[in-house]
C-alpha cells in the first residue's frame, strides 16, 4: 500500500512536470516577454476610450495570465474606467489557469475564452447602465491627502531605490492607490531575504530544467519513451527534480493561493531580467498545483479502483456522469475563492477528464485569479459586489451548457 503511494506520488511528479509544466512554462515566458514589450500601453488606450472599455476591458482579461486584468483594478477607484469595464475583465480573465488549458487543450481553451469574452461584454454593459458603478464608487472612503503623505514617507521603497526605471501603472507614486498596493499589502519580496536570493539566482537553474523537459515533453506527444534514452530513466530524473524545484520555488516566493501582486506585475514590464525572475515563480506556481492535481486525480483512482486503475476510472467516469449539474455549481463556487491555486487544480482536473465541459464554463466565467487581491485592497464592497455580479452568469451559462451537452449526448 505504501509503496503504490509512493509510486503515485513520484511518477504524478514526473507526468506533471513533463505533461503540462514545462509546455506552461515556455507559454508563460512568450506571453511575459509580450506583455513586457507592451509595457501597459493598452491600459492606457482602455482610459481614452470611454464608450467601448468593458470590450477592451474582456480582451485584455482574454490574455493568459492576471497581469492584464489586474492593472485594471485601480482605474475604477481612480474614475479611469467603470464599473462594467471591471466586471468584463474579470468575468474574462482565467488567471494562470489559462496556461494549463492552452498547453493541453488549445481548442478547449478558444470555445471557453469565445463564451467568456460574450458574456463578459453583455454583463459589462449591464452593469453600466445600471449604474452599479455609480453607487459604489461614493461609497469608497478616501484618506485626507497628509495622511497619505505620512504614510508614503514612512514606508519602505526598496524598490524605488533598486536598479531599474520604475514607474506605476493605474496610479502614481505616493497617492492612495500606491498606499493600498505597494506599502499596505504583500508586494515585493525583501531583498536581504533567504527566500529573494533563492528565487533571484536560482531561476537560471529552473529555467534550464523548463527547456529541457520542454524537449523531452515534446518527445512524449510523439510516442518517444523518455526513459530508454541515452540515460536510463531520464524522463524520471527530470520530471521529478522539476517539480521538486517548483515546489521550493514556491516556497521561496512565499506564494501559495496568490501568485502575482499589482508590484510584481509593474516590475515585469521594467526589466527584462524581473521578468525572467517572475515567470519562473509564475511557473513554479503554476507547476506546483498541477502536481497536487494530478496527485488528487492519481490517488482518487486508486482508491475507488481499490488499486485497480481502470476500474476506478470507469467508477469516476460514472460519478462524473451522475453529478454532473453538481460539478457546474462546484465549478463556480470554487471560483469565488481569490488567487489562483485553486483554479488551477480544478482546470486540470478538466484536462484529466474528470469534471465536464460545462463546469469548466462556469469555473471560467466565476474566477477572478490573482485580480481580485488589488481590488479587495483598496475598495473591499466594490471586491465583493464584482465576485457576487460574476457568479451570476457563471450559474446560468454553466447550466445551459450543462443541459446541451445532455441533449446532444456530448455528456
Amino acid at each position: 500500500m505504501i509503496r503504490e503511494i509512493l509510486n503515485i506520488i513520484l511518477a504524478s511528479a514526473e507526468n506533471a512536470f513533463l505533461q503540462v509544466s514545462v509546455f506552461v512554462g515556455v507559454v508563460l515566458l512568450l506571453f511575459g516577454y509580450i506583455n513586457y514589450k507592451k509595457s501597459g500601453k493598452f491600459v492606457e488606450s482602455i482610459e481614452k476610450s470611454k464608450k467601448i472599455q468593458p470590450i477592451l476591458g474582456a480582451l485584455l482579461g482574454l490574455t493568459p495570465g492576471c497581469g492584464g486584468a489586474i492593472f485594471i483594478m485601480p482605474l475604477f477607484v481612480k474614475g479611469k474606467v467603470s464599473y462594467g469595464t471591471i466586471i468584463a475583465t474579470l468575468i474574462a480573465t482565467m488567471g494562470d489557469s489559462a496556461f494549463v488549458i492552452i498547453s493541453t487543450l488549445p481548442i478547449q481553451y478558444i470555445v471557453v475564452s469565445a463564451i467568456s469574452f460574450i458574456v463578459a461584454v453583455i454583463t459589462g454593459y449591464i452593469v453600466d447602465y445600471y449604474k452599479v458603478g455609480e453607487k459604489l464608487i461614493k461609497n469608497i472612503t478616501k484618506l485626507p491627502n497628509q495622511e497619505i503623505k505620512k504614510i508614503n514617507e514612512e514606508s519602505d521603497h526598496t524598490v524605488q531605490n533598486m536598479s531599474i526605471n520604475y514607474m506605476h501603472i493605474g496610479h502614481e507614486e505616493g497617492d492612495e492607490i500606491d498606499i493600498a498596493l505597494h506599502h499596505n499589502a504583500k508586494g515585493h519580496q525583501n531583498i536581504n531575504s533567504i527566500g529573494y536570493k533563492i528565487t533571484h539566482s536560482g531561476f537560471y537553474i529552473y529555467w534550464g530544467f523548463i527547456f529541457v523537459g520542454f524537449i523531452l515533453g515534446v518527445m512524449l506527444l510523439f510516442q518517444i519513451d523518455v526513459n530508454t534514452l541515452g540515460i536510463k530513466n531520464l524522463g524520471k530524473i527530470i520530471g521529478i527534480i522539476g517539480t521538486v524545484i517548483s515546489i521550493i520555488m514556491m516556497i521561496m516566493s512565499n506564494k501559495f493561493l496568490q501568485d502575482d501582486t499589482h508590484e510584481e506585475e509593474e516590475l515585469k514590464r521594467m526589466s527584462l531580467k524581473e521578468t525572467l525572475i517572475h515567470n519562473a515563480q509564475e511557473t513554479a506556481f503554476v507547476s506546483t498545483w498541477v502536481y497536487v492535481a494530478y496527485l488528487i486525480y492519481e490517488i482518487s483512482i486508486f482508491i475507488i479502483g481499490n488499486g485497480n486503475y481502470a476500474s476506478g476510472e470507469l467508477i469516476l467516469t460514472n460519478i462524473m456522469v451522475s453529478q454532473g449539474l453538481l460539478a457546474v455549481i462546484v465549478g463556480a463556487l470554487v471560483g469565488l475563492i481569490p488567487g489562483c491555486g485553486p483554479q488551477v487544480i480544478f482546470v486540470t482536473l478538466f484536462t484529466r477528464g474528470m469534471v465536464p465541459f460545462a463546469a469548466l464554463v462556469s469555473n471560467a466565467i466565476s474566477q477572478d485569479g490573482d485580480a481580485l487581491f488589488p481590488l479587495l485592497a483598496i475598495d473591499k464592497k466594490s471586491s465583493l459586489w464584482a465576485t457576487i455580479i460574476t457568479t451570476i452568469p457563471a450559474l446560468v451559462i454553466g447550466v445551459i451548457i450543462y443541459f446541451v451537452e445532455i441533449k446532444m449526448g456530448l455528456f
